[in-house]
């Protein structure tokens, strides 16, 4: 039988992390389908879902400060959340999930195919992971090491997440599932640019679901604002050409690696000839 502590406090919860190695629970939509009526193996259950201080949003010195027990239901009906971040989350699972399913949770799965983690890492988003002695930020990018394997060590917790709120984003979204809700991603496309009197002076990009990572290269964003604009038809197939080398899709029963492919770089083109500028 499966024990399961219940912290009053985050202090409480860190604590227990650090002398148990238990395993964390929040909203539980993920964490249920991987354990089952088995329960858990290699120690307790940590439940934080009802933790004050991972439920908090807040704005500070410029950032929304999101807790990672939010859940997705909170976040879309904030009004302090950037629109683009809520369209992700509005194509995530059902209703009735949203309402359970965490940010946090969504993020520490560790799936390539995770809707949210795309879009933070487009807008620079940073992680505050928290041990019961120290604390350190992580760009959102990087957490995930490789399918079901995020960035924590023994003892961590992921608690915030910190997202910009300048500039003010034109984004664009797009899923490619069997359906636009409650499915799993195939492919998952975002695309953030600021423009000043018609000029794009910044632009991000990033892939979810086609690689072991989030797919983003700064240095192709580089190369997409010093080419000018309208980009030519060569220069998009140039661009094209280096995303298609950081994009390793898999064969699964969703989708196909050919698929996959060919739609992601059909997103990239279709953003670079019209969506960018819109």
């Amino acid at each position: 039988m499966t024990g399961c502590c219940r912290p009053e406090t985050l202090e409480d919860a860190l604590s227990i992390l650090s002398r148990q190695g238990a395993q964390v629970l929040a909203g539980g939509t993920d964490w249920m389908v991987k354990h089952g009526q088995q329960g858990p193996h290699g120690g307790p259950v940590l439940y934080i879902a009802e933790l004050a201080e991972l439920r908090q949003i807040a704005v500070h010195g410029g950032e929304i400060h999101i807790g990672a027990a939010c859940t997705l239901t909170e976040l879309l009906e904030s009004p302090l959340v950037p629109d683009c971040l809520k369209q992700p989350l509005a194509q995530m699972a059902s209703p009735a999930i949203r309402n359970i399913a965490t940010i946090g949770g969504n993020l520490c799965n560790a799936s390539p195919a995770a809707d949210a983690l795309p879009m933070l890492s487009a807008m620079d988003a940073m992680l505050s992971l928290r041990s019961h002695k120290a604390e350190e930020r992580l760009p959102a990018e990087d957490f995930l090491l490789a399918p079901g394997k995020p960035r924590l060590a023994q003892g961590q917790l992921l608690v915030e997440i910190h997202v910009p709120l300048s500039p003010k984003w034109d984004c664009v979204y797009r899923k490619v599932g069997l359906r636009r809700a409650n499915s799993l991603s195939k492919v998952s496309f975002c695309a953030l640019s600021d423009k000043k009197a018609g000029y794009v002076q910044d632009v991000r990009i990033a892939f979810g679901a086609v690689a072991p990572r989030v797919v983003r290269s700064r240095e192709a964003e580089k190369r997409i604002l010093s080419s000018g604009h309208p980009l030519t038809d060569d220069q998009i197939q140039a661009i094209a050409a280096e995303y298609g080398k950081l994009l390793k899709p898999i064969d699964d029963a969703r989708s196909s690696r050919a698929y996959r492919r060919e739609v992601s770089l059909r997103l990239l083109k279709w953003y670079l000839r019209e969506g960018m500028n819109a």
